[in-house]
């Protein structure tokens, strides 16, 4: 054997002369090539030549030697089989191409992953005989690296489209850049709004200890790389942690974390603004090469991209979230202002407030009010049933200065505490934990009081409480309107009782009924009335009429229609000289009085034998009708113009006589025009068909109750538009004489 040489730096060792001119050119060609090329000779392919870039892809130092097989000078080749493709080559003369084939380079803590596209193929001496094999080859580690690189940032960029959370993203690159160098440990701290402090990001390799202990760091000259470079707003490198400055305060946890050198670059918005850092941290001093800096570059880019996009979806979110609230808050303002605005007493209206607050607002709701000089508790709410008994059974609300509800009441304040509220109570059992206390006001002065309780799973918020006062504004306008509207249908009620008969009179021998229905909700007094009063000699005056318009005005007109018919009627035998003697009376009104017209049906009863004599006039009104024992219904055909117009109205008196079970039905429009739920009028062909359908020889609460039974299956309920009234008079059946 000859004796091994080490070449000179950047020389190309030569083959052995047995090797033919093809080899010299190839050394040649290759001298400086960045390609690779070696040959070897025998079947122990010992290496004779190779130029500097394959003794450089192979480590390099010890490695720098010719006249040794390869075998021996790159041990780790045997177990990756590329020793027995040599022996294939050299045994068949057959070349062999790999492409992008993985190898690993040197043992130990040294090796390193490496890719390459090369050639084997036979070496010839002039006989055509194999002597060896020749290696020519290309290294592509960073070309397959920039291949992953570039991928792995696709798939960045696709979470980030695909709005992958952000932490997701960061750790995915922190890994990616770990992967392609693995002697880099990487973090990203992440800016709070301001930018004056850094938190936790990604950092999946660093100790939990060190994570948690640079978790909301301030920026500052001094802070380490990452607090430094968010604070200068650049590039910081600390090539060895255990001398630089800038590590004075962090030296003991880096050393902890085993962490020796360190460079950071700020993470920038694109309006200037500090999103961030990011780290690479290296477990020996050293300083960054071109391609760290060219890698962090195009990472930090990306960075900026999710931490950009990963803001915009949080403001998104947020103003959907407040948007949301606040539609929240509208609906639920809706449904308090629907439910309020029912048809309730002031009572009603407390309780269901007390309702509407629990648990959109508070797990527990109490409403009290002052009643006759005392505050009383009204209405109680509560999640559970026992919640709300507990509640309702506390002690009467003391007026001390202690009491939260006594304070708001005498000042009109909303009071707000985050404790359990003074007096007895049962508090803890409750677990209430803080209190909100509303007035409830009238013309700028409580009346009440609405009480929110908080518990261990309820906070009251700034939120909470706006939202409660609305709500208390709402519901004590609701309480006050509901008192209004009693009030009113009280005076509206004591009013028409006035106007109307409480009870009707006993006639002999007849049998009087009505029914008043006014329209709306009852609280104007209606225009539609009725009388019916002796005349003094035996003889009974009746009367039914609608006055225009409604309230006070019709009030005085129906009023002054009644008296007077009641005053001239003993003094008057004749229906139409009363008529006329009230309808003077109309017309003699001031304009400030005067109220529009009237229309009536004025008559007089007399008892005979055969029944009842009628004589009647009828001034504009609808016509009597006649119901005779055979259910015939028959209108009584009186001729009569409007009173109270001004013009002397033409009355035709008319005369009958009602034979026993015959009846005289007197009626207001506001029965024939009334509508159901459709356009459909109630009619006169209706109350025809309906006053027919009565009883056999009925008597007149028997036609007055199947009338309001048919009307009211008509309108189905629905609230009237019109006053409605009726006056039923039915001839009695003579009594058997006794023998």
């Amino acid at each position: 054997m000859r004796p091994e040489r080490e070449p000179r730096t950047g020389e190309v060792s030569r083959p052995s002369p047995a090797v033919g001119d093809r080899d010299d050119d190839l050394s040649v060609l290759f001298g400086t090539s960045t390609a690779l090329f070696a040959s070897m000779a025998g079947p122990a392919h010992v290496l004779e030549a190779a130029n500097p870039a394959f003794f450089t892809a192979i480590g390099g130092g010890q490695r720098e030697r010719t006249g040794v097989p390869l075998g021996d000078l790159m041990p780790e080749l045997e177990a990756q089989g590329f020793l027995r493709l040599l022996d294939q080559v050299y045994r068949t003369g057959e070349r062999h191409v790999g492409r992008d084939t993985r190898v690993v380079l040197g043992v130990g803590s040294r090796a390193r992953e490496a890719y390459f596209d090369f050639t084997y193929e036979a070496r010839r001496d002039t006989g055509g005989n194999v002597v060896g094999v020749r290696m020519i080859g290309v290294e592509t580690t960073q070309a397959k690296h920039a291949r992953r690189l570039a991928a792995e940032q696709r798939a960045l960029l696709e979470q980030i489209a695909r709005q992958a959370p952000l932490p997701e993203v960061l750790e995915g690159m922190c890994r990616v850049i770990e992967e392609l160098s693995p002697d880099v440990i990487v973090s990203v701290l992440l800016a709070d709004e301001d930018g004056r402090h850094l938190h936790h990001g990604a950092a999946p390799s660093l100790p939990a200890f060190y994570n948690q202990a640079i978790d909301g760091i301030a920026t500052g000259e001094g802070a380490g790389s990452c607090g430094t470079a968010a604070h200068r707003r650049r590039k910081v490198i600390v090539t060895d942690i255990a001398t630089d400055p800038l590590w004075d305060d962090f030296r003991d946890l880096a050393g902890r974390a085993g962490l020796a050198a360190c460079w950071s670059t700020p993470i920038l918005g694109r309006d200037g603004r500090v999103l961030g850092t990011f780290a690479m941290y290296h477990r020996t001093p050293r300083a960054p090469q071109d391609t760290d800096f060219a890698l962090a570059g195009l990472f930090v880019d990306t960075a900026a991209l999710a931490v950009e996009r990963h803001h915009a979806e949080q403001a998104r979110r947020t103003a959907d979230a407040r948007e949301k609230a606040a539609r929240d808050d509208l609906s639920y303002l809706l449904t308090v202002s629907t439910a309020l605005a029912g048809p309730l007493d002031e009572g009603q209206t407390l309780r269901r407030l007390a309702e509407l607050a629990v648990p959109a607002l508070a797990p527990l709701a109490a409403v009290d009010v002052v009643e006759a000089g005392r505050m009383i508790r009204v209405a109680s709410a509560a999640t559970t049933g026992r919640a709300r008994e507990l509640l309702a059974s506390r002690s009467a609300v003391r007026e001390t200065e202690d009491d939260a509800v006594a304070r708001v009441l005498a000042t009109g304040l909303t009071e707000v505490a985050r404790r359990t509220p003074p007096g007895p109570g049962p508090w803890q059992e409750l677990g209430v934990t803080g209190y909100v206390c509303v007035p409830l006001m009238d013309r700028e002065r409580p009346f009440g009081v609405l009480s929110l309780y908080a518990t261990d799973g309820a906070s009251l918020d700034g939120h909470r409480i706006a939202l409660a006062e609305e709500v208390a504004r709402r519901a004590a306008s609701a309480a006050r309107n509901a008192r209004q509207y009693a009030q009113r249908a009280a005076l509206a009620r004591d009013l028409q009782t006035g106007l109307l008969l409480p009870d009707l009179p006993d006639v002999p021998g007849a049998q009087v009924a009505a029914f008043y229905h006014p329209a709306g909700q009852g609280l104007d007094i209606g225009g539609d009335f009725y009388d019916v009063f002796p005349r003094g000699d035996g003889s009974w005056s009746f009367v039914l009429g609608d006055v225009c318009g409604r309230g006070a005005k019709a009030a005085t007109t129906t009023a002054l229609v009644r008296h007077t018919a009641r005053a001239v009627a003993p003094l008057l035998d004749d229906p139409a000289g009363i008529v006329k003697a009230v309808d003077r009376a109309l017309n003699d009104r001031s304009s400030e009085e005067n109220n529009g017209f009237v229309t009536l049906v004025y008559g007089h009863l007399t008892p005979v034998d055969d029944g009842l004599a009628v004589e009647l006039v009828r001034a504009g009104h609808t016509l009597p009708l006649l119901l005779d024992a055979g259910h015939t219904v028959t209108p009584v055909e009186a001729h009569g113009g409007l009173i109270g117009i001004g013009i002397p109205p033409r009355l035709d008196p008319v005369r009958l006589t009602l034979r026993p079970t015959e009846s005289l039905v007197l009626y207001t429009d506001g029965i024939t025009e009334c509508r159901a739920a459709g356009a459909e009028q109630y009619g006169d062909a209706r109350l025809l068909k309906t006053l027919a359908s009565a009883p056999a020889h009925p008597a007149a609460t028997d036609i007055v109750r199947t009338l309001t039974e048919d009307i009211e299956a008509f309108t189905n309920g629905r609230t009237v538009d019109d006053d409605q009234a009726a006056l039923v008079v039915t001839a009695e059946r003579p009594s058997p004489r006794v023998r």
